[in-house]
């Protein structure tokens, strides 16, 4: 079961010299494209007499979210490299970024294509990589009568929930690891009166 996955702790740099060629790495920790886009555009502001700002992202537990760029850089030489580093730490909602300092002499696609593997490899091997879990976000509705049983289930499995609503039918919005939550779903089918409704 997919139930954990990996990601860095905080934002982290790696360096890469070649030729006179300067391969600024940054790695970040980020929860959806707006992150993303805004963590570039600062990048951009920051060190706008850069030549290249290339990056590559992955977003989601199901890893299915990512996009590389290579910012005018030979296609394949940048973007992926650094996607390729992502991948074999096998990480999820990270970004990095590789801004490139033009030294004066080319490096062929080849050079290109370890610079930007090895600054992106420094940044994330200098990075804190954490592993997290993956949770289900339930809704829970039950009678205000059944209060004691449901607190006496999300103690036993010290469940996360917020947006709660305690009136004469009560609710709560659940945040369940999913490795437990066939079994938090099982004692919650024994209370009378409680209804379960899955989250988008």
């Amino acid at each position: 079961m997919n139930d954990l996955f990996k990601t860095i702790q905080s934002p982290s740099e790696g360096l890469y010299k070649d030729k006179g060629s300067k391969f600024l790495a940054f790695a970040f920790p980020v929860g959806s494209e707006n992150i993303i886009k805004a963590q570039i555009t600062d990048l951009q502001k920051h060190y706008h007499d850069a030549r290249h700002h290339c990056f590559a992202w992955r977003l989601g537990e199901d890893m299915d979210r990512y996009r590389v760029n290579d910012d005018g850089e030979p296609s394949g030489s940048a973007g992926k490299p650094i996607f390729g580093q992502i991948q074999s730490r096998d990480l999820t909602d990270v970004l990095v970024v590789v801004v490139r300092y033009f030294g004066g002499k080319l490096l062929g696609v080849g050079g290109l294509i370890n610079a930007y593997r090895s600054a992106a490899s420094d940044a994330l091997d200098r990075a804190c990589i954490i592993e997290l879990k993956v949770y289900s976000r339930l809704k829970l509705e039950f009678e205000y009568t059944q209060m004691n049983s449901v607190m006496k289930v999300i103690k036993d499995f010290q469940l996360g929930f917020d947006d709660r609503q305690f009136d004469l039918r009560c609710s709560l919005i659940l945040n369940i690891w999913k490795r437990t939550e066939i079994q938090v779903l099982d004692r919650f089918s024994t209370i009378e009166g409680c209804r379960v409704v899955e989250l988008d």
